[in-house]
């Protein structure tokens, strides 16, 4: 899951105050009536490492640790949940590429982790035989940083060097440097990069493309690429020399070498807001601007073939379909578009992946995995394509781990809430397939079980939810529940085996609810469509009539309920509980957009104003206003104690949201607890031991709130 959970009125005098987890000082009642403080006294807290916001995190932080890691179970929380994170059988999932599966590893051993390869013959096989390729910890400690591994794009189709993307302390700011897979070291005076949100990308091994974002001036309002250069091996890098470049108002541009059998295809894209896109191609030495729809997503090219999805119907063929068309007659102004997929209505596709010899579709249906087979017959102009379903369970999540381009090989991984994940092996053309690897149970799964459940929104559309509970579990309001959302970004919520989760909630006899809210990818581009913008408030009127039905059918109470989620999801809690306070007893807030009226001035939030709107509109001002969770606290209303989780090196959604929300509930006396981790990212952890740290803060917290 892309993120990761409120109470009854008169919770905050009776539980609240009396478990004393905010100092009580005279006139604290009285403050919490006097007029709320205007925004502008909180800007300070937007200076990320300012002195006086540091100190202020500082000491949230200590009261809430203070707090939690006094609960019973807190020792024995981080213990098992180190326990599962270091566990030395987990799922070893990589890339193909070349003879070899690529594949990051952490451990007790790895902190910041390691990565290796194994040949494909005994890894297939499900005996790999690992090499060490870099060691992360020891880099580490030569470079003195604390590097968390971002990945690598190695160069085909030899795959001998690679570009390796590291942060410090989690942030998406990277430093890119070149490495040798023939030596296992960095190349000499390689390309590399410095810190920033620029990227490489390779053209051949002599030459890259430069996403430039190295200065304010190179980079878009959101604080990403709008310029792309051409970087020659040997050169400076002030000597690459520009070949595309976007607007400031773009989120960003972007270069794409697309491979297809024997040809590389070069486009450069401008991405014009979160969901719409400008695409040019190099043909013979010149840009061509194709005659693209802008709300589409380009899928690559197979076969001489240009694919896309669309957001809005094109051409008749309806949203949510893979369109292809030929890019040489697309190029020319002269190509007709064909649908190789078109959902149903309970459809969703979610991934395109292509083989040498078939494209892989990854589809949702009733929020049920599938994963299709695409062959493309007869000769060209009459081209059918014939389809085909892997051999594989439905009931949960299927992933498309990796597909290689070059042969029929493909990894693709399975599992559900109880199932701890399968990673299979397959042969794209038999469609056989080896069990490479099936992951032992980290919780005790007996007696549990999965239902699908629909709620009725305010306006009478059928929400989806999954629930997983014990199978005698008695109707009587009473069981620790926890409802997990997010509701954004195309984003589809699908069963997976949250290990910690299980291992601290299911097994001790809380129920898990996910809910399938609009403004998500559940149900293709129509069930994003309905929350998005100026209809943001069907997303939040989903999510609590997912919670109003747990009531109805007596599963839990306000006493019982929690509710959790991170980014849009924290969101999407900050907006619940300030709207529906009384349905919820705890909240778990992460990494969360608080100030919707700001967001769009803090770090990345300008590429998000097609998801939101845009706070400068006055139209769209009034909306937002009027849901924006930092502007909805009120000095008369009584809240759910809300756990605020963020991270300072959060580079993407600004701690300030989580830090502005807490100081407000503070002035207010409202009841909070705080942690933001010095490090860690949007993930807001760094590495296992903070991950650890994260889930036995926040479901000690749960327990004590929900529990009986």
């Amino acid at each position: 899951m892309k993120n990761m959970l409120v109470n009854q009125r008169n919770f905050v005098k009776a539980v609240f105050l009396g478990l004393g987890l905010l100092p009580v000082q005279k006139g604290s009642l009285a403050m919490a009536a006097q007029k709320q403080k205007n925004d502008e006294s909180y800007l300070w807290l937007e200076e990320v490492e300012g002195k006086k916001a540091l100190d202020w995190v500082r000491q949230q932080n200590d009261r809430s640790l203070k707090e939690l890691e006094r609960q019973p179970n807190f020792a024995a929380f981080k213990d098992a949940s180190l326990r599962i994170l270091q566990a030395k059988d987990k799922l070893a999932s990589g890339q193909i590429q070349g003879d070899y599966v690529y594949n990051f590893w952490q451990d007790a051993g790895h902190i910041r982790g390691i990565w290796r390869r194994s040949q494909w013959d005994t890894y297939q096989q499900g005996k790999p035989e690992w090499e060490l390729v870099l060691d992360v910890d020891e880099l580490a400690k030569k470079d003195d940083k604390n590097y968390v591994f971002h990945g690598a794009t190695c160069l085909r189709p030899r795959y001998e060097r690679c570009l390796i993307r590291l942060s410090v302390g989690g942030s998406d700011t990277s430093y890119y440097r070149e490495f040798d897979l023939s030596t296992k070291k960095f190349v000499e005076d390689g390309f590399a990069l410095p810190p920033s949100k620029s990227a490489l990308v390779w053209v051949n091994q002599d030459q890259v493309f430069l996403e430039d974002a190295l200065t304010l001036e190179q980079q878009t309002t959101s604080g990403y690429p709008r310029i792309v250069r051409r970087w020659q091996r040997g050169t400076k890098l002030e000597a690459a020399t520009q070949v595309f470049h976007g607007e400031a108002s773009d989120v960003a541009v972007h270069a794409s070498v697309v491979h297809d059998g024997d040809k590389d295809y070069v486009f450069f894209v401008r991405a014009l807001s979160f969901f719409t896109e400008q695409i040019h191609y190099e043909r013979n030495g010149q840009l061509v601007e194709l005659p693209l729809p802008r709300d589409i997503h380009f899928e690559g090219v197979f076969h001489g073939k240009f694919l896309f999805t669309n957001r809005l119907p094109v051409a008749n063929i309806v949203a949510g379909s893979l369109i292809a068309a030929d890019l040489e007659a697309l190029a020319a102004g002269k190509a007709e578009f064909t649908s190789l997929f078109t959902p149903t209505a309970q459809q969703a596709l979610k991934d395109v992946a292509r083989g040498e010899n078939y494209l892989y579709l990854s589809l949702l249906d009733q929020v049920r995995s599938k994963v299709l087979r695409l062959e493309e017959k007869g000769d060209k102009g009459s081209e059918t394509w014939e389809r085909m379903e892997l051999p594989l369970s439905e009931q949960g999540a299927l992933r498309l781990t990796s597909v290689d381009e070059d042969s029929n090989r493909l990894l693709v991984t399975y599992e559900d809430f109880l199932v701890p994940p399968s990673l299979y092996a397959m042969d794209g053309r038999s469609l056989s397939k080896n069990l490479v690897q099936q992951v032992p149970p980290r919780f005790n799964a007996e007696g549990l079980i999965i239902k699908q459940e629909f709620a009725t929104s305010k306006d009478g559309v059928k929400i989806p939810y999954f629930i997983v509970h014990r199978e005698n579990l008695k109707l009587d309001g009473k069981n620790p529940t926890l409802l997990y959302g997010y509701g954004g970004f195309e984003v589809a919520m699908q069963p997976s085996y949250m290990a910690a989760m299980g291992k601290l909630w299911l097994e001790r006899g809380g129920v898990f609810v996910l809910a399938n809210i609009r403004g998500g990818g559940e149900f293709g581009p129509s069930w994003h469509q309905a929350a998005l913008q100026e209809h943001r408030q069907t997303a939040f009127d989903d999510f609590a009539s997912v919670a109003e039905d747990l009531l109805r059918r007596k599963i839990t109470s306000p006493r019982h309920l929690g509710i959790q989620g991170g980014s849009n999801g924290g969101l999407l809690m900050g907006a619940t509980f300030t709207q529906r306070p009384e349905l919820f007893r705890a909240v778990v807030c992460q990494v969360p957009l608080l100030d919707m009226l700001r967001y769009h001035k803090l770090l990345a939030g300008a590429s998000w104003m097609a998801e939101y709107g845009d706070p400068d509109d006055p139209v769209m001002h009034k909306v937002l206003r009027k849901y924006s969770p930092f502007h909805n606290l009120h000095s008369d209303k009584q809240y759910p104690e809300v756990f605020f989780v963020t991270s300072t090196r959060d580079d993407r959604v600004h701690p300030a949201h989580a830090r502005k929300m807490a100081a407000r509930m503070q002035d207010l006396a409202k009841p909070f607890l705080y942690y933001e981790n010095i490090e860690g990212g949007h993930s807001a952890g760094a590495n296992q031991l903070q991950h650890a740290q994260r889930y036995a803060l926040e479901f000690s917290y749960l327990w004590a709130r929900l529990g009986a």
